[in-house]
C-alpha cells in the first residue's frame, strides 16, 4: 500500500466513516428481505388462509381430494373429522387438515 493511500485512510474521521458504510451494508439485506416477503412469504400466507377458509366451509356433498391423493365425496362433517365416501358403500374418516382441495375444478376440464 502506498503512503499516499495510507495517509488518506488515516485522514478520514472515524465517526463519519461508519454511518454511510453501515447504511450501504444494510440496504442490500433489507432489499432481499422485502423481495422474499412479497414473492414468497405473502403469497404463501394468502394461500394458507384460503385453504383454511375452504376447509371450514366444507359441507355434505362436496367433492374433495385429500393430501394422500384420495378422491371422494363428503358424507358427514363434524368438528375436525370428515367422513368421505370413496366408492359405493366405502367410507373413510379423515381429518379436516388432510383435505387439500375440491374436485370440481378438475371435472370441468
Amino acid at each position: 500500500m502506498s503512503t499516499a493511500a495510507f495517509i488518506l485512510l488515516q485522514a478520514t474521521p472515524t465517526g463519519q466513516q461508519g454511518s454511510p458504510n453501515m447504511l450501504t451494508g444494510l440496504l442490500p439485506l433489507l432489499l432481499v428481505f422485502v423481495v422474499f416477503y412479497f414473492f414468497m412469504i405473502r403469497p404463501q400466507m394468502k394461500k394458507q388462509k384460503e385453504l383454511t377458509n375452504y376447509r371450514n366451509a366444507i359441507s355434505k356433498g362436496d367433492k374433495i381430494i385429500t393430501t394422500g391423493g384420495i378422491y371422494g365425496k363428503v358424507v358427514e362433517v363434524s368438528d375436525n373429522i370428515v367422513t368421505i365416501e370413496i366408492a359405493n358403500d366405502v367410507k373413510i374418516r379423515c381429518d379436516k387438515n388432510a383435505i387439500l382441495k375440491d374436485n370440481t375444478d378438475l371435472e370441468k376440464k
